[in-house]
């Protein structure tokens, strides 16, 4: 699972990914559980044109009585979203999004303790993470909180990701469901996020062994 990552700032975002702005972002900063950060989705009703929005690192799901939630939905296990309460809705919806990163911090314990390790890509461009939004509405005020969650799979094929998190003493190395971040490479931003489901849930894997730079961060 992913609990830190870095977002470009917006002309990073806008030199990337080539969109129109919605909600001002201020610039490149560390991103964390329940703190703002930008996403970026199809804008309703116009194809092919994309919208910065700022929203909570951490989906508010439809039934939510508060913005505040007592329970942790910033990453989202692929495998669950079609069923799980809190993401149903928003992937029935196709309500899909790109996170954009800098990079993304993921835990090493091949030491037998955490080190942080820090991925970024190897050409220097912005990771496109997939995930999911939703706009929650206060039903008192009437107040609209945008939100997102950032996709995980199973990682434990892949050469990189599978040495990140810590083992689980009671499964067996080949079933220790490491997770990795999903990442969306450019040539497929429309597939993602105007595809139908299906075209969408093929582009859901680790990513790239020959994108990835990886090394231990300095924190």
């Amino acid at each position: 699972m992913c609990n830190r990552y870095v977002a470009p700032d917006q002309a990073a975002i806008e030199r990337a990914w080539h969109i129109g702005r919605h909600n001002p972002w201020r610039g490149e900063v560390g991103v964390f559980p329940r703190s703002p950060g930008p996403f970026l989705r199809s804008v309703v009703g116009e194809t092919g044109i994309t919208e910065l929005v700022v929203g909570q690192w951490g989906l508010i799901p439809w039934f939510a009585k508060t913005p505040k939630l007592n329970y942790s939905t910033n990453n989202a296990r692929f495998e669950e979203i079609a069923a799980k309460a809190s993401y149903k809705l928003a992937w029935q919806r196709e309500q899909r999004c790109i996170i954009p990163a800098v990079s993304f911090d993921e835990p090493c314990w091949e030491s037998g303790r955490n080190v942080w390790w820090r991925f970024r890509r190897k050409n220097g461009a912005p990771w496109g993470l997939a995930g999911l939004w939703n706009a929650w509405t206060d039903k008192e005020t009437g107040e609209i909180v945008e939100s997102y969650t950032m996709l995980t799979i199973n990682a434990d094929d892949h050469p990189i990701m599978s040495r990140m998190h810590k083992p689980d003493p009671k499964l067996p190395p080949d079933r220790q469901d490491k997770r990795s971040v999903v990442s969306i490479e450019v040539a497929n931003i429309c597939i993602w996020l105007e595809g139908t489901k299906e075209e969408a849930s093929r582009l859901v894997a680790p990513p790239l062994v020959a994108v990835v730079d990886g090394e231990p961060a300095v924190v």
